[in-house]
């Protein structure tokens, strides 16, 4: 045995660059459940059962064609626990000369596993993730000279690179984005399709019992585990979103409605960012639904755009501009974190709708993260590192590459303007207008001041209010700090004053 080929748990992909080139005679495939990876961060508990019993079934898989795995649980006494040390003792053990690894997702990682040829003695291999559509050499190549970065501008150059909805030289409908038709506020009584599940077998009924018994104090509930493990399963969520819930997702993307934790969203994320859904596969099927006349393109364009534009970039981003982007602050938000964010026990509904979801489906959609838990988050001041932490620990779908640009840049304008042209902060209105949430919470979005004022409201202006020197100069915002100048001063007063009692009790909401 000359090779061992590594596989970390979010390379579920059979056509992975580190297993292109297996030798059934010489290559062994190693699979490690380690607990350094498994409590970096406290991740959410159906997160770490998705993945320890979705890496189980790809190396069942890859057995069933022939191939050597050597797969280490969590519980196996031997389990050294991390990754570096696992590979140390696959070598010793087995007697392998070389390593073969596609590089990772995580600058943490990518960092240790820089030293590993150094560290293990033998060379080390680290291929490109060819996965993704865009390199990060192809993005550092795009990025270079341009005085401002937009993730629309790369949209289409991903567009016109990979063919998509395009009709010669144009986009298809003669718009590149139809994003305004995508914000509609919910309908009264909406709801979503009804959703798939899947069977646990018993690699998943394992799992289960083994996450309950060693991460009991990790966020989350185990009950009603219903994610796709596999690849087949994986691909009947796909083929159930296309037929079944796309028509409807363009419309309703931004809408929230209590009780309906997925609308007309896709649940594909976690199966992408993990390996067992490509993502050109994804975009290909999702075109050709309006080819065919099965999906409208507003619902179509939308959907891609979340893959082929966001996801690609943030992820340009993150390569391009770590290690020092995670220490950003622009804002200077140094408040903790609320306990809420974990118990989901506040009166402010559209709060413990997001966050209660978010603990019994490690997920919430993109509009409940970017303008409910973010929002909030944003102006309440709340240090950027403690709620990347957040977002990174609870969602399935959640890696560092994904969820640092996305939080810190999107949701958090920690960056101060990379990711975003203006930071995403809104009153209770916006709440209002996109969801049902107001009409049953303890606060009123129609007032801003006194017992029954909705929070988010004065720390909106307070929001803008202190970070008027460094905001107020930005052209988006020119119309609410305009409002904000010709505000009577003593209504001022009472909004700051009113704003600071939150903040101060903020446990109390």
């Amino acid at each position: 045995m000359s090779r061992i080929h590594l596989v970390l748990g979010d390379q579920l992909s059979p056509s992975l660059s580190a297993l292109s080139d297996l030798e059934p005679d010489t290559s062994l495939v190693l699979m490690a459940e380690v607990m350094s990876e498994a409590t970096y961060v406290k991740h959410h508990k159906k997160k770490i059962a998705f993945l320890f019993s979705a890496m189980r079934h790809f190396a069942q898989a890859l057995e069933k064609k022939g191939i050597r795995v050597r797969y280490v649980t969590l519980d196996d006494p031997k389990n050294t626990q991390s990754l570096e040390n696992e590979l140390a003792r696959a070598l010793r053990e087995t007697g392998a000369t070389a390593v073969v690894a596609t590089e990772c997702g995580e600058w943490r990682l990518a960092e240790e596993m820089r030293t590993w040829s150094e560290r293990l003695g033998v060379p080390v291999e680290i291929r490109t993730d060819d996965r993704f559509l865009c390199s990060i050499d192809d993005f550092r190549a795009w990025r270079k000279g341009r005085k401002q970065l937009r993730m629309e501008y790369f949209y289409r150059d991903m567009r016109r690179r990979h063919r998509v909805l395009m009709e010669g030289d144009d986009p298809v409908g003669g718009k590149w984005n139809f994003d305004a038709e995508n914000r509609k506020p919910p309908a009264s009584g909406l709801k979503g399709p009804k959703r798939i599940s899947h069977r646990k077998d018993e690699i998943t009924k394992s799992v289960l019992s083994l996450v309950e018994a060693r991460f009991a104090e990790h966020m989350g509930t185990l009950e009603s585990f219903h994610f796709a493990v596999t690849e087949a399963q994986a691909e009947r969520e796909l083929a159930h979103f296309i037929d079944e819930v796309l028509p409807g997702f363009g419309d309703y993307q931004d809408a929230m409605v209590e009780g309906e934790p997925y609308l007309y969203h896709s649940l594909i994320s976690a199966y992408v960012n993990a390996g067992l859904l490509l993502p050109l596969d994804v975009i290909r099927r999702a075109e050709a639904a309006w080819y065919e006349g099965r999906a409208p393109l507003n619902a179509v364009e939308g959907f891609i755009r979340q893959i082929l534009g966001w996801r690609e970039y943030v992820r340009g981003i993150y390569w391009t501009e770590m290690p020092g982007y995670a220490d950003r602050n622009h804002l200077k938000a140094e408040r903790g974190l609320p306990w809420f964010y974990w118990s989901g026990e506040t009166r402010m509904n559209c709060m413990a709708q997001a966050v209660g979801d978010t603990i019994e489906h490690a997920y919430s959609h993109h509009i409940q993260r970017l303008m409910v838990t973010g929002n909030f988050a944003l102006l309440a001041g709340i240090a950027p590192s403690e709620v990347c932490e957040w977002y990174l620990a609870v969602y399935a779908d959640a890696y560092d590459w994904v969820e640092l640009p996305n939080t810190l840049g999107m949701a958090l304008y920690g960056d101060g303007g990379l990711m975003a042209s203006k930071p995403y902060a809104a009153s209770g209105k916006y709440i209002d207008r996109m969801s049902n949430f107001c009409g049953s919470c303890a606060y009123d979005p129609k007032l801003t001041t006194g017992p029954k004022a909705c929070p988010f409201n004065a720390l909106y202006w307070e929001f803008l209010a202190r970070n008027t020197e460094r905001l107020s100069g930005n052209a988006r915002l020119t119309n609410m700090y305009a409002t904000w100048r010709r505000m009577d001063p003593l209504k001022q007063k009472a909004i700051r004053s009113h704003a600071s009692k939150i903040l101060e009790a903020l446990e109390d909401l």
